[in-house]
């Protein structure tokens, strides 16, 4: 058992929703319900997960559900011992939200998004059972080829709209963090994201969630060749140069950190689109070393606010989600990082 009791370790809720559906070829949905008792089923060493974080859309969640009905949720999380952390704002076209460099009446969407994850955050926080934690977003236009045809002005634009979204999230208490990855256009590569943090310019209100899997297509550049800081074939040495260069200028803006494995692939479900692949933590072809991967990120995490850490693996087979070993692997990974980059 490690000594830290800090970062608390959270598990992600979305893993029942992201690309699953009643389309051709997918999985259903798994409910929150059972996504809460597979959580609270792991332990290692008497050692359970704390928390989780939460995707505030349906089935799990209507985003417009009244006060009492959001209450009664809080209840339900809170009956298992687990505290609520980060919430994902329903940002996306077919959610709430839609793209935040398109149409004004668009972006407005994107801001209606935004105020009404921070109702819910309020409501949880006034419950007790959400204490610390962020809102995440992107910019919620899917793919890079658009972004393109006017880079500059669209960044800008995408700045524009996260600039008001993180006022509104500072009027609530909340920050927001931007997750970057390779299929959220003008977040496409490491480049792209830090010229749009810097481009906000707001660290106080709006920083970076990052993501393991995510941020190693980073180094590859992916969508951005231009960016990649690796060249296939690369050495091992070659390799943490490279992250550490990414993470230097990556790590003052992170104030959310996901936990997860990647095997240099892509891969997309249902309405998802190619993005960083998530692994299972015991992958015998992921790439990353999770627990030194995470010593570049955590690196400084107290004194950025950082107070929990959560696992992601967005896109698994539902039976690799039912499965009681899939989490208990998971949960040991994660108290491994608390051990060697925690704090008391």
């Amino acid at each position: 058992m490690s000594a830290h009791l800090a970062p608390k370790l959270h598990n992600a809720m979305w893993p029942g929703l992201v690309g699953k559906g009643d389309g051709e070829g997918q999985e259903p949905a798994i409910s929150l319900d059972t996504m809460l008792q597979l959580t609270a089923a792991a332990s290692v060493n008497g050692q359970k997960f704390d928390g989780i974080d939460y995707f505030l859309f349906l089935p799990h969640t209507n985003p417009d559900a009244s006060d009492d009905e959001i209450r009664r949720i809080a209840d339900k999380i809170a009956s298992y011992g687990f505290a609520v952390g980060s919430l994902v704002a329903p940002i996306w076209p077919g959610t709430v939200g839609d793209s935040a460099m398109g149409s004004p009446v668009q972006r407005g969407k994107f801001i209606d998004a935004v105020r009404k994850a921070c109702r819910i955050a309020k409501i949880f926080n006034e419950h007790g059972v959400r204490k610390y934690g962020v809102i995440r977003i992107d910019s919620a236009e899917f793919g890079v080829n658009q972004w393109r045809e006017h880079a500059a002005a669209n960044t800008k634009r995408i700045a524009a709209t996260f600039r008001e979204a993180a006022a509104v999230a500072a009027g609530h208490g909340e920050r927001l963090a931007a997750e970057g990855e390779i299929c959220w256009a003008g977040m496409h590569s490491w480049k792209d994201m830090l010229d749009l943090l810097e481009a906000v310019d707001m660290p106080g209100s709006l920083g970076f969630q990052c993501d393991l899997a995510h941020t190693y297509l980073y180094l590859l550049g992916y969508n951005a060749p231009e960016h990649a800081l690796l060249k296939p074939g690369h050495t091992e040495a070659e390799f943490w140069a490279a992250y550490k260069e990414m993470t230097d200028k990556l790590r003052p803006w992170t104030i959310d950190f996901h936990v997860a494995q990647n095997d240099g692939n892509v891969h997309g479900a249902g309405s998802h689109d190619k993005t960083g692949k998530h692994c299972p933590a015991d992958d015998p072809h992921g790439k990353l070393d999770i627990v030194k991967c995470s010593g570049y990120w955590l690196e400084g995490a107290k004194e950025r606010g950082i107070k929990h850490i959560c696992w992601d693996g967005c896109m698994f087979p539902n039976a690799t989600l039912h499965n009681p070993h899939t989490w208990n692997t998971i949960l040991n990974k994660m108290i491994e990082v608390r051990s060697a980059h925690g704090w008391a």
